[in-house]
């Protein structure tokens, strides 16, 4: 008698045309076999698991990189075993990565690029992470020389931050002071600035693309709030730009948009390299105005890996390969490159946004003119018996991913969906987009008006 199947939920069945005589038919979902299987099975298992997910091209809800060609695809495989960390052992590699950081200080107007520091990340989030580490340090610092006390640091921001920031002020004890959004302030704007910043202040984070919504934070006004406070109060408040996304497209887009080092009060930006940086997921990058500019104490000194070597980040065994990716990607399109690409990405981003502002239920929160991002919301509909939330499923139908959310806090009565088109999204398929789109609509709105009326006094 066949002894008894055990649940599919504690094993994976092997299917009979890919296994192989003799091997296991179900292998443990939550265990280590007892032995080995041959490599084909374990490929073809790992394989059919991850079809499961949905189409990395069809996501608009992610701003990482879902493509790149076939020659970076060959440097992929070819540097997959490289620890960044160990520059002894991976030299060349190191210094591509000292060779990206001054190419990026010289897109970021520092005024002699090749006296910056800054360090490859595995992403945007760690490289911002630094970027506080440095702000509070340096605060540290100059009230301890002062005689001051140093225990109530704050960092200010806008509320419609990256969870990141959330992060580092709880990970590294910096009281978190939001400046709420509105209509009327969409973004971090200057506006009553005063009112948060103060003697324990170690900077303000300026977003170049903020998550919610694509938007730029004007970095140079936010400076100008910054001069005005001095200049009142003699408080010296430093800027971090988070440029996630935007630093890697205003300097190609926006040209004239004056947000980087050309603004005195900013001493650190960071950015993705895996996002618009066109890189495959796994490498940040952050660059600090000057070496004043980052305390000596925050670089660590390791002799263990084959020779005394300098190390910056919070993560000691680092992937090298994205680094050799992103040096690719500065090669392979150049300056013009970066432009065009950036350009049809933003062409695409107004396209949408203005078929869909066009669509009588949606209001427009922002046109995609910043970075390639834009969202919209709901026109108010007392007769309307759906949501962005049911929409957003709609189209999941149809493989699209375009998420809905709240605002943050002060606007979380305010539902919006997102757009993020990265490179790959062509505008053959934003308009198959745009035709789901509305096919979803008007299935939502039969659906509404086919639906019966509650019978009077019927109670559930």
């Amino acid at each position: 008698m066949p002894g008894r199947r055990r649940s599919s939920r504690e094993t994976v069945a092997l299917n009979p045309v890919f296994s192989q005589p003799g091997e296991a038919t179900q292998v443990p979902r939550f265990r280590l076999p007892d032995g080995p299987s041959l490599p084909e099975t374990a490929y073809q298992i790992v394989h059919d698991e991850a079809m499961l997910d949905g189409n990395a091209r069809l996501n608009l809800a992610t701003f990482v990189g879902t493509w790149m060609d076939d020659y970076a695809a060959r440097l992929y495989a070819e540097a997959a075993d490289k620890n960044l960390v160990d520059k002894d052992e991976y030299p060349a590699t190191a210094a591509v990565e000292a060779r990206c950081v001054t190419m990026l200080a010289d897109l970021w107007h520092a005024d002699d690029p090749r006296t910056t520091i800054g360090t490859s990340t595995v992403g945007s989030s760690e490289a911002a992470m630094l970027g506080g580490l440095a702000l509070k340090r340096a605060w540290q610092h100059t009230r301890r020389e002062a005689g001051l006390a140093t225990d109530r640091p704050n960092l200010v921001m806008s509320s419609a931050v990256q969870v990141c920031w959330e992060k580092f002020c709880n990970y590294f004890e910096v009281e978190p002071r939001y400046v709420p959004i509105s209509v009327e302030h969409k973004v971090l704007d200057g506006h009553d600035l005063g009112r948060y910043v103060d003697e324990n202040t170690i900077g303000v984070v300026a977003i170049l693309g903020v998550t919610y919504t694509g938007m730029y934070e004007p970095v140079a006004q936010i400076a100008a709030a910054l001069d005005e406070i001095e200049a009142a109060t003699g408080l010296d408040v430093k800027i971090h730009v988070d440029g996630a996304s935007g630093a890697m497209v205003a300097p190609f887009v926006q040209p004239d948009l004056v947000w980087d080092f050309q603004v005195g009060r900013v001493v650190s930006v960071n950015t993705s390299g895996h996002k618009y940086g066109l890189v495959y997921p796994g490498v940040g990058w952050v660059v600090w105005r000057d070496r004043a500019a980052l305390s000596d104490d925050l670089v660590f000194t390791v002799d263990y890996l084959g020779g005394q070597m300098p190390t910056l980040g919070l993560n000691f065994s680092r992937p090298g390969a994205q680094v050799l990716l992103q040096y690719y990607m500065f090669l392979r399109l150049g300056f013009e490159g970066f432009r065009n690409v950036q350009l049809s990405s933003q062409d695409v981003a107004v396209f949408l946004a203005h078929e869909i502002g066009a669509m009588g239920p949606f209001e427009l929160w922002n046109d995609g003119r910043d970075i390639p991002v834009f969202a919209w919301s709901l026109r108010p509909d007392p007769a309307r018996t759906w949501d962005l939330h049911d929409l957003s499923d709609r189209l999941r139908t149809r493989g699209w991913l375009v998420p809905a959310y709240p605002m943050p806090a002060d606007l979380t009565d305010v539902t919006v969906q997102r757009i993020v088109v990265r490179n790959g999204l062509s505008l053959d398929l934003a308009e198959a987009l745009v035709a789901d789109l509305r096919t979803q609509v008007d299935h939502l709105d039969q659906t509404a008006a086919a639906r019966p009326a509650p019978r009077r006094g019927f109670r559930h």
